[in-house]
């Protein structure tokens, strides 16, 4: 078979002008000799999702929502890359490899995604179905654009698959209006065609998981617009106006009738166990398995969390129980910041369940600890698979949960009802009492972002939260120390290999 087209990999010319097509088939199949079944129509939206299982994206997820803020840290000798992205070295940003995987990994998306756009509507296949595909592929095109905009603002807009060299030298988007008006459009487009699940799918997304993160757009520019985030704050909306459109839409997933798959799980453990990926917090997660065959159709992700300990099988304690799930020991990576660990309030189970400072034998006997120093650092345990095989577990990034959702909700509508209902029940199922009521709107939020750092912590949401807040020029220990302002710390700059070779940008 003879492949005509290549994914783009940058969002300009940078692949095309460096690989031979006959010797790096790298993109999707001709036009010519797919999309004639309904299977092809399956597999190009599988298609989708795959690129955003790549090591290279899933682990930038961590490094630019976590690790660059004070609750994370890598350990001493991690890559220059990520040490550069902890350390806030702004003058090497536009090389560092770490963005731009993530902008590479981002833009292949969206080409596949324009793809199945472009072709999936002529083909004679069942109705519902031929939705469906193309609500997935709108969806992962304002997903990749989502983020996108919020670490690089402004980016090259493709609606149509890159297939000449020509159609790689787009501009950037000429406004954030413009940048973020693509991604409100995408996300409502797919909650139209999109179904609401029966039943779990794990690894895909139907219309609850794109009412929540349209519900997590409008709060981005909603807050950072009100909060005076450099660029956001001249933009044309009105807070007030955009902050009802999130409370609508983060309600059609949290107080819908309609919606009856997706809730607060009731276990804070079972949110985190391996085996149910498909559980009632999981609103769009991964699909990497332990049984795949290369690294990104299984996860390593638990590696990076754990420390080495013997190199032999680990035990850890679940939760108050003196039941013990084994695990294998790690590399070290991403390393929990001793400030944020001991930044919970007493009592609460997302730290006293969730981060390990000890671990023991199969007969429960403690083999190292922070106590004794045997243990670097108190590590996360979201990351565990009791069942790994070697270096292969199931272990899977949360890209969207609905206590997100719930939180997206309860900071858009303010000190409500429905808002104190949401909250406390995230709350009380970490151990904790309800929050104070009769907060006015202004503190209200502060203990929402308070619940969000705690609840959603090491899965990537810290920094944009800080980042829409304009908070990471002062919050962040490593920036107030080079006297970074707000304004360079709003965006990444694009990847040079990009702005070079790219006249428009």
């Amino acid at each position: 078979m003879k492949i005509k087209h290549l994914i783009l990999a940058f969002g300009g010319a940078s692949l095309l002008a460096a690989c031979n097509l006959d010797e790096y088939p790298y993109g999707f199949y001709s036009e010519d000799n797919f999309y004639k079944t309904e299977a092809d129509a399956e597999s190009a939206v599988n298609y989708i999702y795959d690129a955003i299982n790549y090591i290279e994206y899933s682990r930038s997820i961590v490094f630019l929502g976590d690790m660059n803020t004070d609750d994370m840290e890598p350990k001493g000798d991690a890559a220059a890359a990520n040490k550069e992205l902890d350390g806030w070295k702004i003058n090497n940003f536009k090389t560092n490899t770490t963005l731009g995987n993530f902008y590479k990994y981002s833009y292949i998306t969206i080409n596949r995604a324009n793809a199945v756009i472009k072709k999936v509507p002529g083909m004679n296949i069942d109705e519902g179905r031929r939705n469906r595909f193309l609500g997935e592929a709108y969806f992962m095109r304002a997903y990749s654009y989502f983020n996108l905009a919020r670490n690089f603002g402004c980016v090259p807009v493709h609606t149509t698959p890159v297939e000449t060299l020509e159609d790689t030298a787009v501009p950037a988007a000429e406004s954030l209006d413009a940048m973020w008006k693509l991604v409100i459009e995408d996300f409502k487009t797919a909650g139209t065609l999109l179904p609401f699940f029966a039943a779990p799918e794990t690894g895909r997304a139907d219309r609850a998981a794109a009412y929540g993160m349209l519900a997590k757009a409008y709060l981005y520019i909603a807050s950072a617009k009100e909060h005076g985030v450099p660029q956001y704050a001249a933009m044309s909306h009105d807070v007030d106006e955009y902050y009802a459109e999130a409370v609508k839409y983060a309600g059609l997933v949290v107080d819908n009738p309609e919606q009856t798959v997706f809730r607060f799980d009731d276990n804070l453990l079972d949110i985190y166990d391996v085996e149910r990926p498909a559980g009632p917090e999981h609103i769009f997660i991964m699909s990497m398995d332990r049984t795949g065959e290369s690294e990104g159709q299984y996860s390593k992700i638990s590696k990076m969390y754990l420390p080495y300990v013997s190199g032999a099988t680990i035990y850890l304690k679940q939760g108050d129980s003196d039941q013990m799930v084994p695990t294998h020991d790690g590399w070290g990576e991403y390393r929990t910041a001793l400030s944020f660990y001991d930044a919970f309030a007493s009592g609460d189970r997302r730290h006293d369940w969730l981060i390990v400072d000890k671990v023991y034998d199969a007969a429960g006997n403690v083999v190292a600890s922070t106590a004794d120093g045997k243990l670097n650092y108190p590590f996360c345990r979201k990351f565990i698979d009791p069942n790994f095989s070697g270096d292969k577990t199931s272990t899977r990034p949360y890209l969207l949960r609905y206590s997100d959702v719930a939180l997206t909700y309860a900071e858009a509508a303010g000190p409500t009802v429905k808002a104190y209902e949401l909250v406390n029940f995230i709350r009380n199922r970490a151990g904790l009492g309800d929050l104070e009521p009769g907060l006015d709107k202004e503190t209200f939020r502060e203990r929402v972002m308070d619940e969000r750092r705690f609840e959603l912590a090491f899965e990537g949401n810290r920094c944009y939260d800080l980042r829409r807040w304009n908070r990471l020029h002062t919050d962040i220990a490593e920036a107030k120390g080079q006297g970074l302002s707000a304004e360079q710390m709003v965006f990444y700059p694009i990847p040079s290999v990009e702005s070079d070779l790219n006249p428009n940008l």
